[in-house]
């Protein structure tokens, strides 16, 4: 019975504080606009694996992308440690992914940064490139930041990551999750 009372309180004060929650991961959202430098993240993956992420071959086609995936290490820690301190901005368990798409039209994309917790509530473990989810699809054509409330206590916020030609070059999902398990996506 104390179980289930504590269950209860701890899933009570997640929703209680989910606009609280909210209003953190929008104003990191904003901050990443400005602090995301859409130009460096344009050269995290190389031309090399670029032209793999859509391709597969006869031999192995479920690996074909991920053995020939590499990046431009400078751009791609760059990025990481900015998405790592944009994390830190709130006072509970965030990551800040950076999702890059694969193709002119944003028919496809792919998460090029996860962080501490992978956690998203678009990422199906282990894919690296997915068809583009409709709401990830607004952000890139409009620009503007978009709160995703989602299944089993997922929030995301998502903003779009743009070039010094003020391009929209990609996105950053803010998300959490209430509870957070640390260890769910860590594999």
């Amino acid at each position: 019975m104390k179980r289930l009372l504590l269950a209860a309180l701890v899933l009570s004060v997640g929703a209680a504080d989910s606009p609280a929650r909210a209003g953190q991961l929008e104003s990191i959202a904003r901050t990443a606009t400005v602090m995301v430098d859409g130009d460096v993240c344009q050269r995290i993956v190389t031309p090399r694996a670029a032209k793999y992420l859509l391709k597969t071959l006869t031999g192995d086609p479920s690996w074909e992308a991920g053995d020939n995936y590499d990046v431009d290490g400078a751009s791609f820690l760059l990025t990481k440690k900015t998405l790592m301190r944009l994390s830190r901005l709130a006072d509970f368990p965030v990551d800040v992914n950076l999702w890059l798409p694969v193709t002119p039209d944003h028919a496809f994309i792919h998460i090029a940064i996860r962080n501490r917790y992978e956690m998203s509530q678009f990422w199906p473990w282990g894919k690296l490139t997915q068809e583009t989810p409709a709401v990830m699809r607004t952000v890139l054509r409009e620009g503007k930041p978009v709160t995703v409330p989602g299944k089993d206590g997922f929030l995301s916020v998502l903003a779009p990551v743009r070039n010094s030609l003020d391009e929209i070059v990609g996105l950053v999902e803010v998300a959490t999750k209430t509870p957070v398990d640390a260890r769910e996506n860590v594999k």
